[in-house]
């Protein structure tokens, strides 16, 4: 039996028992803000084993920071591996593992850039579950992967282009996402509207009934898990809510009755406000010149309702019980791709800012908050002991300025150096 609360990960592997100390730093606290001036932080087993003023013992593996600043790895909580560009490119009849490969290729970008855990919402050929295994077996450098396998749509729905499967009415519903589960899923991701990818689609009207929606949430619900939705616009949000769905992806028109219900009912939102604002990379990947127009034209609607969304944004992520909405970071593109002289996620976290946030509210959203949405804020994104080892090094005070994550030298996941631009770049 999968244990699906405790999501297969791409930990292990050597150098994890060994004990290391960073050293010469300065660690953030991404819930207060507060920054630990000149601190030792020591790593043993995979995991933070202290945060201390006082220095490395005598012979200890040490690793100077050289001043920079350490904090939690970040998350991606909106990413697809597999996705080819432009969408009509998918083949549903690829052999797994070209596809497989594919997503590797994706992952490794992603863990090399400083992201070292993604949230997986639709792959075909669930290869994010695959290459999980791949990664916990040493074979694969890889982000934590807490992985959806594929996605449910309704027939001729949002799902199309490889990444989902289809059903219809609750029955269908309920095996599809059971199916999902059994196959190692770590929760379900179903399409409620339509969206920005496909030519003729609205995001305004429901394509899923509340008996398909209540199938896919008394599924998860079985194995201890949730329901993730992407979801445009506000009526079928409102639907969801009322069955139980707990986080929603895109929210490109919100108004004030669903924003006012997210926040009673305590949602999850993930804005991806990355899909409608940077043209140039659409058209260097591929985007068709329609898909690059009708998403510019959406994008300042999206941005305004992220604003509505991010004004009832819950503000203590040290208080689960707080009302209001909690905003997470996801591209819906590959985290580690180039971006704007930076990488996807990092410019995510800039337009979050756009939309209201804070610089140390959008680090939360990329720690914090995301662990709280995937169930793992008792395991990773912070700097704490007994918290995984997933960490990134920086060069100036990333609470009040995003740009100073444009460069990460350094990357540690559970323990393991995944990159050292610090010792390497002393050495020149």
């Amino acid at each position: 039996m999968l244990n699906h609360n405790r999501p297969r990960t791409g930990a292990g592997g050597p150098g994890a028992e060994r004990s290391l100390w960073l050293t010469g730093g300065h660690v953030v606290d991404v819930v207060t803000g507060a920054v630990a001036r000149d601190h030792s932080v020591e790593l043993r087993d995979g995991a933070v084993a202290r945060v201390t003023p006082e220095p490395a013992p005598p012979g200890a593996e040490v690793l100077d920071l050289g001043g920079r600043y350490l904090m939690p790895g970040l998350i991606s909580v909106h990413t697809h591996l597999s996705v080819l560009y432009p969408f009509d490119a998918a083949d549903y009849n690829e052999n797994p593992a070209t596809t497989v490969l594919r997503a590797a290729a994706r992952a490794r970008d992603a863990v090399n850039a400083g992201v070292t855990t993604v949230r997986t919402l639709g792959e075909q050929n669930r290869a994010d579950l695959l290459l999980r295994e791949a990664a916990a077996k040493g074979w694969a450098p890889a982000p934590r992967i807490v992985g959806g396998g594929q996605a449910i749509s309704t027939t001729g729905g949002h799902g199309k282009g490889g990444l989902s499967v289809f059903a219809d009415g609750h029955d269908e519903f309920l095996k599809a996402a059971r199916t999902e589960l059994d196959a190692g899923a770590d929760h379900i991701k179903i399409f409620i509207t339509g969206g920005i990818a496909h030519l003729g689609e609205t995001f305004n009207g429901s394509q899923t009934s509340r008996e398909e929606m209540r199938a896919a949430v008394r599924a998860a619900g079985e194995h201890d898990t949730y329901v993730v939705a992407h979801a445009g616009g506000s009526q079928a949000i409102l639907e969801a809510l009322e069955c139980g769905v707990r986080g929603f992806e895109h929210g490109y028109d919100l108004d004030d009755a669903v924003v006012a219900e997210m926040a009673r009912r305590r949602a999850f939102l993930t804005p991806t406000l990355t899909v409608t604002r940077c043209p140039d990379w659409m058209r260097e990947h591929d985007f068709t010149e329609w898909q690059i127009e009708l998403a510019m034209r959406v994008g300042p609607g999206h941005l305004e309702s992220i604003r509505r969304a991010a004004a009832a944004r819950r503000t203590d992520p040290a208080d689960p019980e707080a009302p209001g909405i909690t905003i997470v970071t996801g591209t819906d593109y590959p985290p580690g791709e180039p971006m704007d002289g930076t990488i996807t996620q990092v410019r995510e976290m800039e337009f979050l800012t756009q939309a209201g946030l804070s610089p140390l509210e959008a680090l939360q959203a990329a720690t914090v908050n995301a662990a709280s949405l995937l169930n793992l804020d008792d395991r990773i994104g912070r700097v704490e002991a007994g918290y995984a080892a997933d960490l990134i090094a920086v060069g100036g005070d990333p609470t009040s300025d995003l740009s100073v994550l444009h460069d990460i030298p350094l990357v540690i996941q559970s323990g393991n150096v995944i990159r050292d631009g610090i010792t390497e770049g002393a050495g020149k």
